[in-house]
């Protein structure tokens, strides 16, 4: 069986997506490669031109919308969190009363002192209370009342 050129561009893409993969570690073109891969085939089976682009498309889709999330968790999780982002989950100590409509709130959690904003936008959060750290928008937590479990 000859091999045309369709099967060759498609085997050089492949290379070439594999190897952004493998420089980049990103998880960003090995879905596209998969891709490739399946094109490769079909035109190494002689299949027409506009079936292995549909397949590329095709197959190249699924994986990114199907199997990414799974990659990125798989690949995520024994990473520590640093930084600020530790913060998230734990329990902090109203500081000053959060008031968001005031802009004004703050806690201290791990002896530091932050901005804080509650996560419900009219709730008040009154001095000396426990609240869990929710999310980071950008410099201040943003909290919800109760102490984490």
């Amino acid at each position: 069986m000859v091999i045309g050129m369709q099967a060759f561009y498609w085997l050089a893409l492949l290379v070439v997506l594999l190897a952004i993969e493998a420089v980049t570690l990103g998880l960003t073109t090995i879905w596209f490669a998969g891709g490739a891969l399946v094109a490769f085939i079909l035109a190494t089976l002689q299949m027409g031109l506009m079936v292995q682009i549909a397949a590329f498309c095709a197959v190249s889709v699924v994986l990114l919308i199907f199997t990414r999330p799974a990659a990125a968790r798989w690949l995520n999780r024994d990473r520590v969190k640093t930084n600020a982002q530790s913060l998230i989950g734990e329990t902090a100590v109203v500081t000053e009363t959060i008031n968001n409509l005031a802009a004004t709130g703050q806690v201290q959690v791990h002896g530091q002192y932050w901005t804080a904003r509650a996560l419900e936008p009219s709730q008040v959060i009154e001095k000396e209370k426990n609240v869990t750290v929710e999310q980071i928008s950008g410099v201040k937590l943003i909290v919800k009342e109760g102490e984490h479990l």
